[in-house]
């Protein structure tokens, strides 16, 4: 019973929790004093200008999520009812709601195997049928996933053919970099999210960012309300409340500050985790393209049961038993019920690779403040999962 009870009330370790940085406290008590407490504020003025300027964009526009910043993007570009937007299908929902809120049609694209983003296979042979049936898409949301971008000169270049914008979602991938260019930054409009998971939070909030500063002019007077310039309240188009806080700015402002910080801790996680069980047999980790920088948001891997003996769902079980959580790799969009019947175009004719990440994929602990005994903690459980598994397997041979 006594055991029972120690591995009860071990720590929790999570998946990706909020790291604070202590500086947050400063920007939130400018505000209190200056009683800068509705939406919009001097924080939020700064916060917009620091991002734009750390990722290399002419502006930026900060909302209340990564979602409102997708929804913007899509009403900026005149995205509605009958329309068609190419979106990655390994992804969370979020990605995708938007293009339902405008009532177009999302047709899904498969990944590839070097970034686990979007295929450029899959993505030129959307095109192709498209073009063919005369019905182009209006834009083509691309996600970098878990904090790697994807093979962007190739995406770019299909769209370009086909004159196409594209959306960026780097809500993952704030601080990745791809070919020296940041995440976020490659298309007509670029995203970022801070919700309470992502390398830097504001507990909610997103980024729209783009180097078009009438596009961004229109985006903020979308997000407020769509408020015409007038004495009295007057409303010629239907707008959204989708500001961020002065006060969630100021939050973000000191998480900027520290993003560097960030992004090495979790790089350093992800190296120590590849060091100790990289030589499991059927354990792969998420590669790292050449020429890239990922953020290494979370430590993603794939298992390949035959090869290691153990499933996602034994390593999953185990940690969950010992109070740790790990996920699943998302479930690709094109196989979520709500979106049954979709078109969706896979890597190949004989391959789904998002099929397969999903089906082998693990997402281990990663947050930045994490300590060395927490990793090890998750490292030592992994591989004596796998050492027991096999042990058992052998006695029933």
């Amino acid at each position: 019973m006594k055991g029972l009870k120690q591995e009860i009330y071990k720590n929790r370790i999570y998946l990706s929790s909020p790291h604070m940085s202590g500086k947050e406290l400063r920007y939130i008590k400018e505000a209190f004093e200056t009683n800068w407490i509705a939406p919009l504020g001097p924080n939020v003025d700064a916060f917009e200008k620091e991002v734009a300027q750390y990722v290399g964009v002419n502006e930026a526009v900060a909302v209340s999520s990564g979602t409102a910043a997708i929804h913007l993007a899509l009403s900026l570009l005149g995205v509605e009812s009958g329309d068609k937007v190419f979106c990655s299908s390994l992804t969370f929902i979020a990605s995708a709601n938007p293009i339902i809120y405008q009532g177009a049609e999302p047709i899904f694209i498969d990944s590839e195997p070097q970034t686990w983003n979007m295929s450029p296979n899959a993505l030129q042979r959307a095109f192709h049928d498209a073009d063919k049936d005369g019905i182009l898409p209006k834009a083509v949301i691309v996600v970098n996933l878990y904090g790697q971008s994807a093979k962007m000169d190739e995406i770019v270049a299909i769209c370009n053919q086909y004159d196409v914008p594209i959306i960026e979602d780097a809500a993952e991938s704030l601080g990745a970099m791809y070919k020296g260019k940041a995440s976020g930054t490659f298309g007509k409009f670029g995203i970022y999210s801070f919700n309470g998971n992502k390398i830097i939070t504001t507990s909610s909030g997103g980024m729209l960012v783009s180097d078009d500063y009438e596009a961004l002019m229109k985006a903020r007077f979308l997000a407020t309300q769509a408020r015409d310039h007038a004495p009295h309240y007057q409303h010629s188009q239907i707008g959204f409340n989708y500001r961020l806080s002065n006060i969630l700015a100021g939050i973000g402002r000191a998480q900027l500050e520290v993003l560097e910080d960030r992004i090495s801790a979790r790089r350093a996680i992800f190296k120590r985790y590849f060091e100790k069980l990289s030589n499991l047999p059927g354990f792969t980790f998420m590669p790292e393209m050449h020429d890239t920088f990922s953020n290494r948001w979370l430590t993603a891997l794939t298992i390949n049961e035959e090869e290691a003996g153990v499933s996602v769902s034994h390593i999953l079980t185990a940690l969950s038993e010992d109070n740790i959580e790990a996920r699943p790799v998302w479930k690709p969009l094109h196989l979520q019920p709500v979106f049954n019947n979709r078109k969706y175009y896979p890597h190949s004719q004989l391959e789904s690779i998002s099929d397969k990440l999903f089906q082998n994929g693990l997402c281990l602990p990663s947050g930045s403040n994490m300590t060395e005994d927490d990793v090890e903690r998750v490292i030592t459980l992994i591989r004596q999962t796998v050492i027991e598994t096999k042990e058992r397997l052998e006695i029933y041979k």
